[in-house]
C-alpha cells in the first residue's frame, strides 16, 4: 500500500512538472483576427444586371486598397525621444532664545536655576532626477481594410507573428488611414496613421528573462516606505 501511495505521489509530481514546461499559448486577440468570409461574400446582382461594383475591376487603377478585404502595406517608421531632469533644494532653519526674566535687577530663578529657554530645529530636502528615453521601430507589416467610413477615411488593422527558437514576437497595428496618403505602391508610412496603435513584444524564455520580479518591483514602486 505504501509502495502505491509513493507511486501515486511521484506521477502526480511528473505531470505537474510537465504542465509547467508545457508551452504557453499564443496571447491571440480578436480584434485583429482576420475579416470573417461571410462579410466579403460575393452579394448578388440586382435586377439581373451582369456588373456589381462591389467586385469589379477598375482597368485604369492603381491597385491600391480602397474597398473592405483590401491589403495594405504599412512601413514602419517610428522614432520617438523624450528628456526629462528636475532638481529641488529645501533648507530650513529655526532658533528661538527666551531669556530668564528679571525681578528688581535679579535674574528670576526656581530651586537656583534660572528661567531662560532655548528652542532650535532644521530640517532640509535634497531632490535631484532625471529621465531620458528614447524609442526606435522600423520594419514593415501588411495589414487588412476593416472598415471604410463615409469620409473615406479606411479602418486598418492586423498582426505578424515570428516564431524563434526561444519564443514568439509579434507586431501588431491599427489604425486610420487616408486614401490620398497610400503610395503608388500600394503602401504607407506609420506616422501617417491616425488613432494608430502599435504593439511590439514577445513570449517565451527570451522575453521573461527581461522581466522584473515581483519582490523587485515592490521596492522600487511607491508602496516602498523608504
Amino acid at each position: 500500500m505504501k509502495h502505491l501511495t509513493r507511486l501515486g505521489l511521484v506521477v502526480s509530481a511528473a505531470w505537474m512538472m510537465s504542465g509547467c514546461v508545457t508551452k504557453a499559448p499564443k496571447p491571440d486577440n480578436p480584434f485583429y483576427a482576420p475579416i470573417p468570409m461571410a462579410s466579403l461574400e460575393t452579394p448578388k446582382p440586382i435586377n439581373g444586371a451582369i456588373y456589381n461594383p462591389s467586385t469589379s475591376m477598375n482597368l485604369y487603377g492603381d491597385g491600391r486598397a480602397h474597398r473592405v478585404g483590401d491589403i495594405l502595406t504599412i512601413d514602419l517608421t517610428e522614432r520617438t525621444q523624450s528628456s526629462k531632469s528636475s532638481s529641488t533644494s529645501l533648507d530650513k532653519s529655526t532658533n528661538v532664545n527666551v531669556a530668564a526674566p528679571t525681578i528688581m535687577g535679579e535674574p528670576l530663578s526656581v530651586f537656583g536655576r534660572p528661567l531662560s529657554a532655548g528652542i532650535g530645529g532644521s530640517s532640509a530636502f535634497d531632490g535631484d532626477s532625471s529621465s531620458d528615453m528614447s524609442n526606435r521601430l522600423s520594419g514593415n507589416i501588411t495589414v487588412s481594410v476593416q472598415e471604410i467610413y463615409p469620409n473615406g477615411v479606411m479602418l486598418v488593422r492586423g498582426e505578424k507573428w515570428l516564431t524563434l527558437n526561444q519564443g514568439d514576437e509579434y507586431i501588431r497595428v491599427s489604425g486610420l488611414v487616408r486614401p490620398q496618403d497610400i503610395k503608388p505602391d500600394n503602401t504607407i508610412e506609420s506616422t501617417r496613421l491616425a488613432d494608430a496603435r502599435i504593439t511590439y513584444s514577445g513570449t517565451g524564455a527570451t522575453a521573461d528573462v527581461n522581466v522584473m520580479g515581483w519582490l523587485s518591483r515592490f521596492f522600487i514602486s511607491a508602496l516602498m516606505p523608504f
